[in-house]
């Protein structure tokens, strides 16, 4: 495999029925639009899993397909390698996505009329996941304060009581947060107290950025092991999300059980076959292109930071420490959220996820998607000055 990794290069994605191109006209009625919205990225998936599925492909016969051990030992490596997280084989179950997941697990382990906390400005598909399972949203909004955010530990306290499950983004998506480990533990304390279950989506635990690290929440403490329900996946770390494969690992017996059964339920257990190859492939080889898109990430960033400090100084770039997702205030520009919508996507032709389907603290914000080359964001931000 070439580890010489060029993530300059531009390849076109239109007509290839991506989300993040093909639904430009029907999401922001301008077809036209720099897309920067949908969180996958514009690079090539890597050589190794690439060769992987192309390899696995020559053989004519795609059939049911078990579970593989090489899928499972790569998972508990992985772990372990990246995140110093001693796991075993029969924790990790299988889901199709992490949005999947989330739905099974309060569909799981909660009842009708349940609180579930979450913690806005948060991933979306949270609200909806509570809301459509008739559960009870409870709102704990982060604190923003001096360009960053962290966790209202009293308002968390409060909600807990009359809590079944907490829904937590680590890392963040989009404040771009990695949560310390003494604000896990003191989240993970507040649910122990208040038999709350933890359902951490750590779907972007792979993509942190130079300087920072990710902690994963399980791997705190055992007692807060035995409540956390943990979400990982390859889709977003090697830009595989066509293949809907990620991975749930329940340290606790009782609710690994719960869980399992749900998913024999709904005879959803076995995964895909090239969701497998590609996992397996990316956990066993894909390190160092991770570490070198990073890298690349970074850069990205910082060419966004100096370029709203120099040419758009009304806007401000929350401080990233994980992800590839800029989540950018634009509330010192006066516009309404409509107006800053309007004028991102008909003025300036560009495309981003709008703040307020964030929740609540959404609002003047809009999250930028950076997993793509660097000319593209030179040439989305041009665009911008010259609206803002």
């Amino acid at each position: 495999m070439d580890n010489n990794y060029n993530f300059d290069q531009h390849i076109s994605r239109a007509g290839t029925d991506a989300i993040k191109f093909d639904l430009r006209k029907a999401y922001f009625g301008n077809e036209n639009v720099i897309p920067m919205w949908v969180a996958d990225m514009d690079f090539p998936t890597p050589e190794c899993i690439s060769e992987a599925v192309i390899q696995r492909a020559q053989h004519p016969i795609y059939g049911y397909t078990k579970v593989t051990d090489e899928y499972l030992e790569a998972v508990v490596a992985w772990q372990k390698n990246r995140h110093h997280w001693d796991i075993q084989k029969d924790w990790i179950l299988f889901s199709p996505g992490i949005v999947p997941a989330v739905n099974f697990a309060i569909q799981a382990y909660t009842q009708k009329g349940d609180g579930i906390i979450v913690q806005p400005p948060v991933y979306f598909p949270f609200f909806s996941a509570v809301k459509d399972n008739d559960r009870t949203l409870l709102e704990n909004q982060l604190i923003y304060e001096n360009g960053t955010y962290s966790i209202d530990f009293d308002n968390l306290e409060t909600l807990a009581k009359s809590a079944k499950m907490l829904i937590l983004s680590s890392p963040h998506n989009p404040v771009g947060r990695c949560f310390s480990k003494d604000e896990l533990l003191k989240m993970g304390e507040i649910c122990l107290r208040n038999k709350v279950i933890i359902l951490s989506d750590e779907i972007h635990n792979d993509l942190i950025l130079p300087g920072y690290e990710h902690i994963t929440t399980a791997a705190v403490s055992a007692e807060i092991s035995a409540i956390t329900v943990t979400c990982v996946a390859p889709t977003k770390t090697f830009n595989i999300a066509g293949l809907s494969s990620s991975s749930i690992i329940i340290p606790n017996e009782e609710l690994r059980k719960i869980f399992n059964d749900y998913l024999h339920r709904l005879h959803i257990m076995r995964g895909n076959l090239f969701g497998y190859v590609a996992a397996t492939a990316g956990y066993e080889k894909g390190g160092p292109w991770v570490d070198a898109l990073m890298q690349y990430i970074k850069g990205n960033f910082d060419l966004v930071q100096s370029f709203i400090e120099t040419e758009l100084p009304q806007l401000s770039l929350v401080k990233p420490e994980s992800t590839y997702l800029a989540w950018i205030d634009f509330t010192k520009t006066g516009y309404s959220d409509e107006e800053i919508k309007r004028k991102l996507i008909h003025e300036a032709g560009v495309g981003l996820s709008h703040g307020p389907t964030f929740g609540k603290g959404g609002e003047g914000f809009q999250r930028m998607n950076l997993a793509t080359n660097r000319d593209l964001v030179q040439q989305a931000l041009e665009k911008m000055a010259s609206v803002f």
